[in-house]
């Protein structure tokens, strides 16, 4: 196979990441809890990271439901994949710096890591829907994070995961249709 051949393979064989996207949207509501729950910052903050940790195995349960198994090892891009996620976990460096040097901001930065990060998968899954949010998530986060309160932005960022979602279906509606 070549390149672009492993590619199509990929983003049908994993169907674009959708069981991670979707679930974020679990961890997103996740986080709308935590940060109504009138904590103080710092415990907020650390409540807020402990709720990406599920994100593998929600994503692994996910994909068990949907049939994809998100550990396949048949595309050697798969380990591409990989490696574009492992530049998130870089970038959180930058959020635990915020954690303690700007607290009140560390919400808005870490939406703004996880838009951000999605880039790589554009290239990846040939995927309009990826490139639109890794630029949108950023921004709309560095607005609605520098205006309004953490509740808002987790609340708009469940939203947009939402629109996200109902996007790549929309994609691989359109990739299955022109495979047949």
């Amino acid at each position: 196979m070549n390149l672009e051949d492993l590619r199509d393979d990929i983003a049908i064989r994993q169907k674009k990441g959708i069981p991670f996207i979707v679930a974020s949207i679990i961890l997103w509501s996740f986080i709308i809890v935590v940060v109504n729950l009138n904590l103080p910052i710092y415990y907020m903050n650390l409540l807020i990271f402990c709720c990406s940790c599920p994100l593998v195995p929600i994503a692994w349960g996910i994909g068990k439901i949907l049939h994809i198994d998100i550990f396949d090892k048949s595309n050697p891009l798969g380990q591409v994949g990989f490696i574009f996620t492992l530049n998130q976990l870089i970038y959180l460096l930058i959020v635990m710096w915020v954690f303690n040097a700007v607290p009140g901001k560390m919400l808005m930065v870490y939406a703004m890591v996880f838009g951000g990060h999605l880039f790589p998968y554009s290239w990846l899954y040939k995927s309009i829907s990826y490139k639109i949010f890794a630029i949108i998530v950023p921004l709309l986060a560095l607005y609605i994070g520098s205006t309004f309160s953490p509740v808002v932005l987790a609340g708009t960022m469940l939203f947009v995961e939402i629109i996200f979602v109902v996007a790549l279906l929309g994609e691989m509606k359109k990739l299955k249709h022109n495979a047949n």
